[in-house]
């Protein structure tokens, strides 16, 4: 495994970063809670270090089994990131930006983007005791919240760091204007946003303007929630339940099997994986610090582990842009 520090941290994160959106369940139909602890346990015997999580995942239930994965082991050398903003509780409905409406207990469920002080407080108190730990080594606001002024979130985010509860302050999906008014009140070590061989936009503007002030960049969707892995190009493979049913039709799918057809003969050459080859390319991009990559069983995460040891020279790695360029990606 490859480490890298995180902005101006001193986090050393895992350049591959398991990912704990799909061991929630929702949105992802439904989840096996044994399979998920393995594949976090898996991660961690194959040099996987760092580990993403969110109150949100499973409404609190990936924050339980990363904790459950990682009881008994050396905290100190694990790192635990999570995040706030995403709010479901009945007592918060109203409360800053109305998001979407999801399934929770079989029950239609609004959710909002609110990230008040108080509230950025008290979630954190309730991720602590979900992960069963004392402090989280990067805390990330979910989504930006325009009812709530960026510097109101920041402070508290300041006073976690203060107490110790949080060793770092991140963000994700912000922009580079609201990273400059975020920097203002705490210091900001990151931002996660989206990013694949699919989705590009970064690199015009927020990836330059991160390594030039040494932000780091935590790149989410890699493998475009599996449609990299080629898996999907059919209907029938997912559940009704399944939110990749409606996200999958963002793209063009005849030019994203186009793009994965280029890959096979690079990934058969080396005797790997297409998905392999896709987080090792993701990983060796500019700027790019670590990627997450989920994993619902330990056979998923040990492959996501051993993608780093593929090797890709500078000649395969503009083979490869120039093939995503030519199917306009």
């Amino acid at each position: 495994m490859e480490y890298k520090k995180l902005g101006n941290t001193d986090l050393e994160l895992s350049a591959i970063t398991y990912g704990a959106f799909a061991i929630g369940g929702n949105m992802w139909g439904g989840n096996e809670e044994r399979d998920s602890i393995e594949s976090v346990v898996a991660s961690l015997e194959n040099g996987v270090t760092t580990l993403d999580t969110a109150p949100f995942y499973g409404f609190g239930l990936s924050e339980e089994i990363v904790g459950k994965a990682i009881k008994g082991r050396d905290r100190s050398k694990i790192q635990l990131l999570t995040k706030f903003g995403m709010i479901w509780d009945e007592s918060n409905h109203g409360k800053g930006d109305y998001f979407f409406d999801t399934e929770k207990d079989g029950l239609k469920t609004p959710v909002y983007k609110y990230s008040g002080k108080a509230s950025v407080i008290q979630e954190v108190e309730n991720s602590l005791i979900r992960l069963g730990t004392d402090y989280i080594d990067l805390l990330q606001i979910h989504w930006p919240d325009s009812t709530t002024p960026i510097e109101e979130t920041m402070e508290a985010m300041e006073i976690l760091l203060q107490q110790g509860k949080i060793r770092a302050a991140g963000v994700c999906n912000y922009s580079v204007e609201q990273l400059q008014t975020a920097n203002k009140t705490v210091s900001i070590a990151s931002n996660q946003v989206p990013y694949s061989m699919l989705k590009r936009d970064i690199e015009k503007e927020l990836i330059p303007y991160s390594i030039k002030n040494n932000f780091g960049i935590i790149a989410y969707s890699p493998m475009e929630r599996g449609l990299l892995t080629g898996k999907y190009f059919t209907k029938g493979n997912l559940k009704s339940n399944d939110h990749r049913n409606n996200y999958f039709g963002q793209y063009d799918m005849a030019k994203v099997k186009a793009v994965v057809d280029s890959l096979i003969p690079i990934a058969e050459s080396k005797k790997v994986s297409v998905p392999q080859l896709v987080l090792r390319w993701t990983t060796l991009q500019p700027g790019i610090t670590v990627v997450l990559a989920g994993a619902r069983n330990a056979t998923q995460a040990e492959e996501n582990a051993a993608a780093i040891q593929v090797s890709l020279s500078a000649e395969e790695l503009t083979f490869m842009n120039q093939e995503l360029i030519r199917f306009g990606f």
